[in-house]
């Protein structure tokens, strides 16, 4: 450098971007959720303005006689409209419909029952006096011709009953479960084998009944079932009206008079015990009924417009309104 020169400045170079060193991509440990709701803001829609009372301008009048109105009907629940869905009945109303008709069965049933069985035990007291006197003619014929008439009335029309009082316990059954919201715990087919199967049904019977009105009661599903004092009556007398079926039909294979005049009790014994079973069958269906479906049909009434009292007279009209019915 010379004497009198100044130092010349260096010229200084632009700054070099330093760029970053690339980072492996990294996916982050939670994922955060965004909804996105797009709302007017306020003031953009005009308010609703607020609708006044209005005015009562008196009952609707018309031009002519109106064509519609409620038909010619006393009332009746529930309505049913052919071709829907209330045109087909509940589980609860047709539980209610057969009971109706099942209970007269087993009642007629007794009735004929306990006829048989008088005729039965008049057949032996007439054994009984054989052995000392002869006896009438138009006695033993009266005798034979009542015995043989209630016993094959009460053979043939005790289908009636039992066809409809299991029809009943379908019913019930699932009119019970739907009740409680579940499954019924028997199929049908264990059912119809635990009533008619022997020697089986002597247990499974039973059983039946009292799961019936444990669903009936609403009582948990988890619980055991206790039957109650009716349902246990129920089965001490279907076990012996079986019981004694069985030992009628075995002792009226032997001979011998002694024989005939045991099998003649032992056969009003039978008509007993189908009686005391019809009678608590039919007390049976009518409590389960009231408890699924308590509205007892012989209270209700149709009510009926008799007599009005107090209304003024209708105005009467003088001109026809034109499109009216004359």
């Amino acid at each position: 450098m010379h004497p009198g020169q100044y130092p010349q400045a260096r010229p200084q170079m632009p700054p070099q971007p330093r760029y970053a060193q690339p980072q492996p991509f990294q996916q982050p440990r939670y994922r955060t959720r965004v909804r996105w709701v797009a709302s007017p803001p306020p003031g953009a829609w005009p308010a609703r303005r607020a609708k006044g009372a209005e005015r009562y301008a008196g009952p609707p009048s018309y031009a002519a006689i109106p064509r519609w109105g409620f038909p010619n009907l006393t009332w009746r629940s529930p309505t049913a409209v052919p071709g829907t869905a209330s045109d087909v009945a509940s589980p609860l109303q047709r539980v209610r419909m057969i009971a109706r008709n099942t209970a007269p069965m087993l009642w007629i049933l007794a009735v004929l029952g306990l006829v048989a069985g008088g005729s039965e035990i008049w057949r032996y007291v007439l054994l009984v006096q054989s052995r000392a006197s002869a006896l009438n003619t138009g006695v033993v014929a009266t005798s034979d011709s009542l015995l043989l008439t209630s016993s094959l009335l009460t053979s043939v029309f005790s289908l009636v009953p039992v066809v409809l009082a299991l029809w009943w316990l379908f019913v019930a059954r699932v009119a019970a479960a739907d009740a409680v919201g579940e499954n019924p715990p028997r199929s049908s087919r264990q059912v119809l084998a635990g009533f008619l199967v022997p020697v089986v049904n002597l247990v499974m019977a039973g059983s039946i009944i009292a799961e019936l009105e444990h669903a009936v009661l609403s009582r948990p599903s988890a619980r055991r079932p206790s039957p109650s004092r009716l349902v246990l009556g129920w089965w001490a007398a279907w076990i012996v009206n079986w019981v004694l079926l069985v030992v009628v039909l075995w002792w009226r294979t032997q001979d011998g008079v002694q024989a005939q005049a045991d099998g003649t009790v032992l056969t009003a014994l039978l008509d007993l015990s189908a009686v005391a079973l019809a009678v608590v069958t039919a007390l049976l269906i009518r409590r389960f009924t009231g408890l699924l479906a308590p509205m007892d049909a012989r209270k209700l009434r149709s009510f009926r417009v008799v007599k009005v009292d107090g209304a003024p007279d209708p105005a009467l009209r003088a001109v026809r309104s034109h499109g009216g019915v004359r």
